[in-house]
């Protein structure tokens, strides 16, 4: 009957450990059950398939890294209707990218979650690694602050999976064209933007990021393009192979490396290479890409995102700890060991330790008169 017990008890353990990483599994819901007065109606659908959120732009939004799609209706008790739409991509920079991606010039500005657009009774925003497409029967003046509602309810990444890229830091913001920057990750979604570099010379292999920027020029639109590779190294390598394609490109006019976009100027500055490509002039491709500069900020007070175990400070701490244990632990067994000797001593007085054979030491009597020597020496 014990070994029933013992079994039955561990058979409910194990049920409750496979119950509760089951349940760690399960990646928390995106949309809330209501927000700001919305309900949601029914369930949400959900689903992994990059096809079920957007058949067209599907292997796109694998580029920027998509994991899962929920989808619900909404509504109100005046009966305004809302549909949402929701992306969760493995990280901010693929929500980011995401959104440049989907996009439009006509688009206008809104401060919603990391950042927003809206075009009529459409709005779409991103918040940490989650893109929101939200579609009103109506739009009202509170709009957009309902959506900042939703946004403050969406959950967020950790550590650095939060943080956006830094590569379009450096996109000059004098002159560029409104909600013309693009984020890109992957060769397909490059291909798709008339980007002044075929995605075969830019090569993603490497773990490259890409942002795009279109400016004004006094003779029309201009591309700026900016490359991030790995190293410097490697940046310098790539340099070599697109000014290589741009001599053939300028040979043989409409060959597939370079874009026929017009002018072309490029440079390098640490792992970054910068293209100006379009209708410009000298004067106007060295205002464009002259500022850009990498710079490797190095700062002692920046966020690593390390665990308790990675801290300095926590290593020290413990080394502390373990030290005061082991020190408690041999003062204990020492006053133990003492106590017992001192406690046999007194119940058994010369049987256990202090035994008359085991005290008897070499004595050589140095206190004694020297005795003399036969021969009266």
């Amino acid at each position: 009957m014990k070994c029933f017990h013992v079994f039955v008890i561990f058979f409910l353990l194990l049920m409750a450990h496979t119950a509760t990483a089951a349940d760690a599994a399960t990646p928390a819901a995106v949309l809330p059950a209501q927000f700001d007065g919305w309900q949601m109606s029914g369930a949400a659908a959900k689903s992994a398939d990059a096809a079920v959120a957007d058949a067209a732009n599907a292997a796109v939004l694998k580029e920027y890294g998509f994991e899962r799609f929920e989808k619900a209706e909404y509504t109100r008790e005046d009966g305004r209707k809302l549909a949402v739409k929701a992306a969760v991509f493995a990280d901010a920079s693929g929500a980011y990218g995401a959104f440049t991606f989907y996009r439009i010039p006509e688009m206008i500005e809104e401060k919603i979650g990391g950042q927003g657009s809206s075009l009529g009774n459409r709005v779409l925003f991103f918040q940490g690694n989650v893109l929101v497409d939200a579609v009103f029967d109506r739009v009202t003046a509170m709009s957009a602050a309902e959506l900042r509602d939703l946004a403050g309810v969406v959950p967020q990444p950790r550590g650095s999976a939060g943080k956006l890229p830094t590569l379009r830091n450096y996109l000059p913001r004098r002159g560029l064209e409104k909600n013309s920057e693009k984020y890109v990750m992957g060769p397909l979604a490059l291909d798709r933007m008339n980007a002044p570099l075929a995605s075969s010379v830019v090569d993603f292999k490497s773990d490259t990021e890409v942002v795009l920027g279109k400016y004004s020029s006094q003779l029309g639109e201009a591309t700026l393009m900016l490359i991030e590779y790995p190293t410097p190294q490697l940046a310098i390598e790539k340099l070599k192979q697109i000014d290589a394609a741009h001599q053939v490109t300028a040979q043989q006019p409409g060959t597939a490396p370079i874009v026929d976009v017009g002018p072309f100027f490029d440079k390098r500055t640490g792992p970054i290479v910068v293209i100006a490509a379009g209708p410009l002039s000298r004067r106007e491709a060295d205002g464009l890409i002259a500022p850009i500069s990498y710079d490797a900020d190095v700062t002692w007070n920046e966020n690593t995102y390390l665990t308790r175990r990675d801290n300095l400070a926590n290593l020290l701490f413990n080394v502390i700890l373990l030290c005061g244990l082991v020190l408690g632990l041999a003062l204990v067994v020492g006053v133990g060991f003492g106590g017992v000797r001192i406690l046999l001593k007194r119940l058994f007085p010369g049987r256990v330790f202090d035994r008359p054979e085991e005290m008897e030491i070499i004595s050589l009597h140095l206190d004694e008169e020297a005795r003399p020597t036969p021969g009266g020496r």
